[in-house]
């Protein structure tokens, strides 16, 4: 038996590895006949490198020529017939630009027994761009949504409208080639026409759910970028067929399956998480406050994508906000923890994947002068949790399905004190 954070950093590892993309990309391949023209590839998203490197292993030779777009040091290394570009997340780049373009360039002047196999990730709204607005005021926009909480779905209603490739543009300039497209789900309830914003799907989202937006978040933008919100997107496409190849239903059950394996009884909470990231914390703190029994080993598994609120200048992501907030709930609640990851490897501006907490966190920060409120105000968990070593550092993983965050609950480790402590804290509360 492992201590928590050893549990912790194995569920993590097992889970990720076992929504890798490769096997999910191989069996999308099996189910597709290439039987007619040339086949080109175009990979977008943080998943990828993963994703066109296993399209190489299956299709070999077939493939004509492929371009991968990812995000920085992505790339783990050549692909044969394929031009690999990294790029800007979660703004875009000049060579976000650079990458698209050269997409555009394979894929155009193809005919229709040509195949376009659209290998599409998490993060594509970012990378795979051709902006209808300046550079600079497109980075703008992106910075704003970001900053005042913005959901990915009313970010990429906003994105869609204002790229050339987006909201099944992309398809429209592919014709009259057909698109097989793969996509490795990162948004619940995997919507494809918001997935990467959707460049090979027909766009549900409205001119006026656009706008809407703006006001709702008092969005600055440029007349040129208003009269694009107000430019309708494709509704119908005859040229694609799209498979889902993976969600983060599957990282849930990849992570509740190694909890089990490791002697903890799992129970998967959600799969839909949606608040903010400190409220998400809070509530597995209190989750673990009802739930911790004496002898019982429990795993409580909550998949999805919180938001942050920026109200600092720190340094952070939305799973280290998450699991530094559980840290004051679960203080002195012995054998407790709780860490929450991005299945990607990358946890906002950071090169941490997420973070860790337990039963003693608080009390290690505040031994140096650290406040957990304070910091999280600040938006500064990622310097807190290092000062604990609560980094999850994970590099760069090869997959993109939102994230999964897990209470740990330890009850061999608790003493009847403890019990008889938190049922008092209950009581007076």
């Amino acid at each position: 038996m492992g201590t928590l954070r050893e549990d912790a950093d194995r569920i993590v590892a097992k889970a990720i590895q076992k929504v890798l993309p490769d096997e999910a990309v191989a069996q999308a391949i099996r189910q597709k006949q290439f039987d007619r023209g040339n086949i080109y590839v175009v990979a977008v998203g943080k998943a990828a490198w993963q994703m066109a490197k296993a399209a190489s292993v299956m299709l070999g030779s077939r493939i004509t020529r492929g371009v991968v777009i990812t995000k920085y040091e992505h790339v783990k290394g050549e692909i044969a017939d394929m031009d690999c570009y990294e790029a800007g997340h979660p703004v875009p780049d000049e060579n976000s630009f650079a990458g698209t373009q050269a997409a555009l360039d394979l894929t155009s002047g193809l005919c229709a027994q040509d195949t376009v196999l659209f290998l599409l990730s998490g993060g594509g709204s970012a990378l795979f761009e051709k902006p209808l607005v300046s550079g600079e005021e497109l980075a703008d926009i992106t910075r704003q949504l970001l900053a005042c909480g913005a959901d990915i779905v009313e970010i990429n209603t906003i994105r869609k409208r204002l790229s050339a490739v987006k909201g099944g543009k992309f398809a429209k300039l592919c014709e009259p080639a057909q698109i097989y497209s793969i996509v490795l789900s990162d948004i619940l309830g995997d919507p494809l026409d918001m997935i990467a914003s959707g460049p090979a799907y027909p766009d549900t989202s409205s001119c006026e759910a656009a706008c809407s937006i703006v006001r709702k978040y008092g969005l600055k933008l440029s007349d040129q970028a208003l009269a694009c919100l107000r430019t309708e997107t494709p509704k119908e496409l005859f040229n694609v067929q799209t498979r889902i190849t993976g969600s983060v239903k599957n990282l849930c059950s990849a992570a509740a399956e190694e909890c089990r394996a490791l002697g903890y009884e799992p129970v998967i909470l959600t799969d839909q998480l949606e608040c903010e990231a400190k409220e998400a914390g809070s509530f597995l703190a209190s989750v673990a406050k009802s739930h911790v029994t004496k002898g019982k080993r429990l795993a409580f598994v909550a998949g999805g994508e919180t938001v942050v609120h920026l109200t600092g200048d720190g340094k952070g992501g939305r799973n280290q906000e998450l699991a530094l907030a559980a840290a004051a709930g679960i203080a002195g609640l012995k054998g407790t923890a709780v860490f929450s990851v991005g299945s990607d490897g990358t946890d906002g501006p950071t090169d941490a994947a997420g973070g860790y907490c337990d039963w003693q966190t608080k009390q290690r920060l505040m031994e140096q002068g650290i406040d957990i409120f304070k910091t999280l105000k600040q938006n500064d968990a990622y310097h807190a949790l290092q000062k604990c070593d609560g980094l999850i550092v994970t590099g760069a993983t090869g997959t993109n399905v939102n994230d999964v965050a897990v209470l740990l609950i330890d009850g061999e480790a608790q003493g009847e004190e403890v019990i008889q402590r938190v049922c008092r804290t209950t009581k007076q509360n």
